[in-house]
């Protein structure tokens, strides 16, 4: 088993990338070897991701397949703040969400 916690902590994008693509190519090459990695940046999810836990204040918010769990509703509950999460090109991304602003 391969065990991450916040493993990116400190490198700057490229090698936050790099260790990522040596995580997937892990995956690829040894598909019997699980991996929990534990971050609070859904960026930092390797492409291989199958499921995914998110907790808050000890309490599991969501559990299961990553599809199912990191949506912007329960992303959202987990942070206690409006959260729009995105998948695009096997990636995650979260953003705060905007609210709209008055003119001035």
């Amino acid at each position: 088993m391969l065990l991450l916690d916040e493993p990116t902590t400190g490198l700057d994008v490229a090698a936050r990338e790099q260790l990522l693509d040596t995580v997937d190519l892990m995956h690829r090459t040894h598909p019997d070897l699980a991996s929990v990695l534990v971050t609070h940046h859904l960026e930092e999810l390797p492409e291989g991701t199958t499921h995914a836990l998110l907790i808050a204040d000890g309490r599991v918010v969501a559990a299961g397949p990553v599809h199912n769990v990191l949506t912007s509703e329960n992303v959202t509950a987990a942070f206690q703040h409006p959260i729009n999460v995105d998948f695009r090109d096997g990636r995650w991304s979260a953003r705060a969400a905007r609210t709209a602003r008055a003119s001035s």
